[in-house]
């Protein structure tokens, strides 16, 4: 009789063998061999090393794999230990900073400067970006010296700086450009312009920018440059001619062969000066060659005062003539000795005090006086009459009226 148990046991074995090679039921976890679970590091970067996670690309306990660190001063670099922070720089943490101009260590480790802000010299400041460039508040344009750093005007651009803000000697800001000149009054003026107030100030930014600067005297009239553009005109009557030096202006005259009527080339301004206020009137000239005087006619005269053509009667007898060797009154009421025709530039001045006496002075030095001395304003150098044989060839360098 054949026994069931031993059947009934080769059943459940092979039953057994059957249900342990079927695929529905996983395997079960496989544990360390401490029992514990193992460590998975979620953040990027991070390796698991025993049971923390660690960034070996830069940790120094850790440096490029686990647990090779990094010598005392150094860092762990990409994974590779270096040298201790430069001289110019600071350890923190792991990295080397300059916190001169580190926006996110600024003075110092962990000091962060504002949006808006950059680390300048160590500390945070207010910039602009230009040109790609961070410029610090205040700080003034290499290329333009009056545009600046404003960050509250712009802070992606130059701002100009204000009208008049000095930029450099004898220049100052106008409409965003360096220029010589003066600003007074909120207005721009270029150098040598006079003070509509007052013709004897003048914009003068050697002096001062921001001031009128008082002037010895108002020019009338500049040899080398076109006489009738300076506010002159001329009476002339043929011959006679002018002509321009570098630096001066000459009339001339002649008297044609047995004529009986000469040149004449008077240069004339009027309303020159005031003539109810006292006045001075200073002219340089030189004398090349005259012919001698006669009463209320000369070839080389000044008239300070003067009616066309030729001047009414009191003009005359009041007007100054040059003679080779004399300076005079033309009414030959008073004469002093000069060598007028000696090739040299001399200054001759007309000066009328408020009594109304006037002087006149040679280089300085005074030679003729007169009282009760009266003038319309106008002025006129030259050759007055167009008498024949009374001629002259005269060199005027500059008329100006003196201030007092």
């Amino acid at each position: 009789m054949v026994s069931l148990r031993p059947l009934a046991l080769s059943f459940l074995v092979v039953v057994g063998l059957v249900a342990a090679c079927g695929g529905d039921s996983p395997p079960p976890p496989k544990e360390n061999p401490d029992g514990s679970a193992s460590l998975v590091c979620s953040d990027a970067g991070t390796t698991a090393c025993g049971d923390v996670c660690v960034a070996t690309a830069s940790d120094p306990a850790h440096c490029g794999g686990c647990n090779k660190a990094c010598a005392t001063g150094e860092l762990c670099t990409q994974g590779v230990c270096s040298a201790a922070c430069s001289t110019s720089e600071t350890r923190c943490g792991s990295a080397c900073v300059n916190t001169t101009s580190d926006s996110a260590n600024c003075g110092g480790c962990g000091v962060a400067c504002s949006t808006g802000q950059s680390c300048v010299s160590g500390s945070c400041a207010v910039v602009c970006v230009i040109g790609g460039q961070r410029i610090a508040a205040g700080t003034v344009n290499s290329a333009n010296a009056c545009e600046q750093c404003q960050p509250t005007m712009s802070a992606t651009a130059w701002t100009s700086r204000a009208d008049g803000t000095q930029c450099g000697s004898g220049q100052v800001c106008s409409v965003g450009a360096c220029a010589s000149g003066c600003f007074i009054g909120n207005t721009f003026f270029v150098a040598g312009t006079p003070n509509p107030a007052n013709a004897c100030e003048a914009c003068a930014p050697a002096t001062s920018t921001t001031a009128w600067t008082a002037r010895s005297g108002i020019p009338l009239l500049v040899g080398g440059s076109d006489v009738v553009a300076q506010g002159w005109t001329t009476i002339a009557q043929s011959p006679s001619s002018l002509t321009y030096g570098t630096d001066y202006v000459r009339l001339e005259t002649s008297t044609p062969s047995n004529s009986r009527s000469g040149g004449q080339l008077l240069l004339v301004r009027s309303k020159a000066f005031d003539p109810a206020r006292p006045y001075a009137i200073r002219v340089t000239m030189q004398v090349e060659s005259v012919n001698k005087h006669n009463s209320l006619d000369s070839a080389a005269a000044i008239l300070v005062g003067f009616t066309p053509t030729v001047g009414n009667p009191t003009e005359r007898s009041q007007m100054v003539y040059l003679d080779s060797s004399a300076i005079g009154w033309a009414d030959d009421t008073q004469a002093a000795a000069f060598p007028v025709t000696d090739g040299l530039f001399h200054v001759y001045e007309l000066s009328v005090d408020a009594a109304k006496v006037a002087t006149v002075s040679v280089d300085g030095i005074a030679k003729l006086t007169r009282n009760n001395f009266t003038a319309n304003g106008t002025l006129a150098i030259g050759d007055q009459t167009n008498d024949g044989g009374f001629d002259a060839a005269t060199r005027v360098k500059s008329v100006e009226l003196r201030c007092q």
